[in-house]
């Protein structure tokens, strides 16, 4: 049983931290590169030569039945969010790594290479710069973000140097389109859709793309106990009711959209002040460009109505944006029938969280499988996945690997709805 090596791994893995009391292994720190280190000890083990990249991506290489061949590039993230859970990301690498292992153990080589990628920054805690493992892999690495700095005034150039690895090369780590078949991430669907629907793996149809804008509304500060209520101009009411509003937009969408308001900031923030200045921040996401782009418009046009009406001047920005990075069909096809294979109903789903995939799309087409979480818990220390779910997890990707079937993709115009079959 393949899930009980892997939750051993995910054990030990998660035992390799900034802090014992919570979780945190970030991005070029000294617990980083002692993950990075494991991480390729169990990929020799497996068979693979193993080694890290420019960025610190760990990198592993299984050969087909000849030396040199295209590969299946399997991977996931080994970074983690503050008072992180253990699954998200190691999940898919350790799991691509037992895989890997048990064909070695049976001696079986295939018409093509495997590699696993264990990407050093998906999360983008450090330097505010999400994909970075990725991105390198993909050439499409941004520079600019080298002198980006951390929280205690660090560049990345430093944290890179501290390292071990040269700023200088990292365009070492891109990768030709002609040298992988596909991108295939298995990952905990961080999400309650599939223990809804009773099943331990999902195929996922979408990484849905993402707007995040930075809204600020400025009205009158003044006294809270000598201005009439009539004749206040609060920010913060006015933050309040365009936030109310965000849900209810989203909430009346029956297409995947969903709204979040993460951040917010009243000032002056004294009990006795009326709130002259708010900002707030909002994340708009949908499996479909066209759809979210629509909603964005939409909702920016509710809330600048809103601030009229309250006469409040309004600064509203877009400070991210991703696009949706569909899943290629025929590698959804193969997903399928190996979920079949296994004897498990096949249902589709889409990603409402980023992936690696969002930058591996630019070199190969990407296919994803969810595995389920208990309760849809993720970045948080309750993360948690069954000992049969991460087996069958397993099962399916290896089945997945050993009746790939290599070829031209064609990648779908937009995401895909959720459906069972």
């Amino acid at each position: 049983m393949l899930g009980d090596e892997i939750v051993s791994r995910i054990n030990q893995l998660g035992t390799i931290s900034e802090t014992p009391e919570h979780l945190a292994r970030i991005f070029l720190s000294p617990e980083h590169r002692i993950a990075a280190d494991l991480i390729m000890s169990w990929m020799k083990d497996a068979g693979m030569a193993a080694h890290l990249d420019a960025i610190g991506n760990v990198c592993g290489r299984y050969e087909g039945d000849r030396p040199g061949l295209p590969c299946l590039m399997l991977g996931s993230h080994y970074d983690t969010v503050r008072d992180a859970g253990k699954w998200d990301g190691p999940l898919g690498i350790i799991t691509a790594i037992a895989c890997v292992a048990d064909l070695n153990r049976r001696g079986v080589r295939l018409p093509f290479a495997i590699e696993i990628v264990g990407f050093a920054d998906e999360e983008g805690v450090r330097f505010s710069s999400t994909l970075l493992g990725s991105r390198a892999i993909a050439g499409t690495f941004d520079e600019s973000v080298l002198n980006t700095r951390d929280s205690a005034g660090l560049t990345m150039r430093d944290a890179m140097v501290a390292f071990g690895l040269d700023p200088a090369k990292i365009g070492a780590a891109a990768r030709a389109r002609g040298e992988l078949h596909a991108y295939v991430e298995l990952h905990i669907e961080q999400g309650p859709v599939l223990e809804q629907q009773n099943l331990p793996v999902g195929v996922v149809t979408a990484i849905a793309g993402a707007t995040r804008l930075a809204a600020n509304l400025s009205g009158m500060a003044g006294h809270a106990g000598t201005v009439p209520m009539a004749l206040r101009r609060d920010a913060l009411a006015g933050a309040a009711e365009c936030i109310v509003a965000v849900e209810a937009f989203c909430k009346a969408d029956d297409a995947g959209l969903v709204g979040t308001v993460g951040i917010i900031n009243a000032m002056p923030g004294a009990t006795n002040v009326i709130p002259g200045r708010v900002s707030f921040t909002l994340d708009i996401r949908a499996p479909a460009d066209a759809h979210r782009k629509l909603a964005v418009a939409e909702i920016v046009g509710w809330i600048e109505a809103i601030a009229k009406r309250r006469e409040l001047s309004l600064q509203i920005d877009v400070t991210h944006e991703n696009r949706t990075v569909p899943c290629a069909p025929s590698l959804k096809a193969q997903m399928a029938e190996a979920v079949a294979a296994e004897g498990y109903g096949v249902f589709e789903l889409p990603s409402g969280a980023g992936h690696d995939g969002m930058a591996m799309i630019d070199i190969a087409d990407v296919a994803m499988l969810f595995v389920r979480c208990r309760g849809g818990i993720s970045h948080n220390p309750a993360e948690h996945v069954e000992i049969a779910d991460a087996d069958a997890g397993a099962r399916v990707l290896l089945r997945l690997i050993e009746n790939f079937r290599p070829g031209s993709q064609t990648r779908e115009a937009g995401g895909g709805q959720d459906r069972a079959r």
